[in-house]
C-alpha cells in the first residue's frame, strides 16, 4: 500500500513511439533556459574527454575486468531468480542501507549478486556484503552499471542455469521507503516480460533502467541478449543512449512485453490530483503558474507531454506517497539538478513499515561525499 492508502498500480504496458523533436529538448528543464545551456556544455565536454578514454581503452591490452569472485554466505542454490546488484562509494564502503537492500532482494527469493566497482573495497565491508549475498564480485569500472550487468549476467545464468527470473539493481536509489513485497506481488503477477519501476519519455518512451525485472526464460534470454552485445563507453550519456534508452525498442522489436509499474501518464495524473504537487509542477513553467482550476490543469498536461519531464525527479515525491513506489534517485537528494524545491524532506517520507531507516539512509549519503560520477 502506498502512503496515501493506494493500492500498488498494475503494470502499464509500454508501445514504443520516435521521441521525434523532442529528442533535442531531453533534458530541457522547464523555465531554466540558462540551466540547460550549462548541462549542454556538461555533455559536449564529456563526450570529448569519453572519445579520449574510449580510444584509450581500445588501445591498450585487454586485462581482466573481474577482479576478485568469491562465493556469499547466502548461496541460494535453488533459487529461480537472480538479482545483479552494482555497487559503488569512493571509499568503498558497503552502507548498512546497500546491505538492507541486498537483504531484501534475498527475501524476495532472488539469489543475490554483489558486483563492487569501487576501486577498492575495506575487507570488512567485504565480508559484510557476502553475508547476505550469494557471490560477491568485484569488476573494474568501465561501462557504468549497464557493463557490471553486461559482464556478469552469463556468469550468473550459468550458475543458475533454471533462473526465471532477472533482476538488474543498483545503489543508485535510497530506501526502501516502503515495502518491497506489494511491488514484487504485482509483478509476478503480471505474467512474462520485462518490467521496471519507473517509465521515462524523455528520448522516447522507455524504462528506467535502475529497476529491471526480466520475467520469464524468454525474457531472462533476451534481457541477457542486449547486454551481452553491449558497447561500452566511459561517458554516461553514451550508455544511457546505448543502454536504457535502446533496451525498450529492441525487446518490443523482439516480442518482448514492455510494461512500468508507474507509467509516465500516472505518475502525471497522480501529481495533478494533488494540489500541493500541481501548484509544484506549474512554478517550473512560465505563464502556468499565474492560471488557476482546469485552465491551468489543462496547460500542465500538454506542457508535460510536449516537454516531459524526468520522472524520477520532477514526480519523485508523487511516485513515493501516492504510487507506493519504494526508492528516491540518490542524485536527486545529493546534487538536486533542478533545483527543486523541497527535497530535503525526504525523511517525511519514511514511515513505521519503511524497510530502511532514516539513519541508514543518512549514514549512507555520508559515504557518498565526494563521489564523482551520478548514477
Amino acid at each position: 500500500m502506498s502512503h496515501e492508502g493506494e493500492a500498488t498500480p498494475a503494470p502499464t504496458d509500454i508501445a514504443w513511439r520516435s521521441p521525434g523533436a523532442r529528442r533535442l529538448l531531453h533534458g530541457a528543464t522547464p523555465g531554466e533556459p540558462l540551466r540547460f545551456a550549462g548541462r549542454a556544455a556538461e555533455l559536449a565536454w564529456e563526450l570529448t574527454r569519453a572519445a579520449v578514454l574510449d580510444a584509450r581503452e581500445a588501445l591498450r591490452p585487454a586485462g581482466p575486468m573481474i577482479l576478485r569472485m568469491e562465493e556469499g554466505a547466502a548461496p541460494r542454490p535453488a533459487a529461480r531468480g537472480v538479482a545483479l546488484y552494482v555497487h559503488y562509494a569512493p571509499g568503498g564502503a558497503v552502507s548498512d542501507m546497500v546491505r538492507r537492500q541486498l537483504a531484501e532482494y534475498g527475501r524476495a527469493g532472488f539469489a543475490v549478486v554483489f558486483i563492487t566497482v569501487a576501486e577498492s573495497v575495506p575487507e570488512a565491508d567485504w565480508q559484510a556484503a557476502r553475508a547476505v549475498s550469494a557471490l560477491a564480485v568485484h569488476r573494474r569500472n568501465a561501462g557504468r552499471d549497464l557493463g557490471a550487468w553486461r559482464d556478469l549476467a552469463g556468469e550468473a545464468l550459468r550458475r543458475w542455469p533454471e533462473a526465471e527470473e532477472l533482476l538488474l539493481v543498483n545503489d543508485s536509489v535510497l530506501g526502501p521507503f516502503r515495502p518491497l513485497d506489494p511491488v514484487f506481488a504485482v509483478l509476478r503477477a503480471a505474467g512474462e516480460g520485462v518490467f521496471g519501476l519507473v517509465e521515462s519519455l524523455q528520448g522516447g518512451a522507455h524504462l528506467q533502467s535502475w529497476f529491471l525485472l526480466a520475467r520469464g526464460a524468454r525474457a531472462v534470454r533476451e534481457l541477457a541478449g542486449f547486454l551481452a552485445q553491449l558497447r561500452l563507453s566511459a561517458s554516461k550519456w553514451r550508455m544511457v543512449q546505448r543502454g536504457e534508452i535502446a533496451l525498450t525498442p529492441w525487446l518490443l522489436q523482439r516480442g518482448v512485453r514492455v510494461a512500468a509499474l508507474y507509467g509516465y501518464a500516472r505518475a502525471v495524473e497522480a501529481a495533478l490530483a494533488d494540489p500541493a504537487e500541481q501548484a509544484r509542477l506549474a512554478a517550473r513553467y512560465p505563464g502556468i503558474a499565474a492560471l488557476a482550476g482546469p485552465e491551468r490543469d489543462a496547460a500542465l498536461r500538454r506542457a508535460l507531454e510536449g516537454r516531459p519531464v524526468n520522472p524520477s525527479h520532477h514526480l519523485w515525491r508523487t511516485l513515493v506517497t501516492r504510487l507506493g513506489c519504494p526508492f528516491v534517485k540518490t542524485e536527486l537528494v545529493r546534487r538536486n539538478p533542478w533545483r527543486l524545491p523541497d527535497v530535503s524532506d525526504w525523511p517525511a517520507l519514511l514511515s513505521s513499515e519503511s524497510p530502511c531507516t532514516e539513519v541508514e539512509i543518512a549514514a549512507h549519503l555520508r559515504t557518498m561525499d565526494g563521489a564523482a560520477r551520478a548514477r
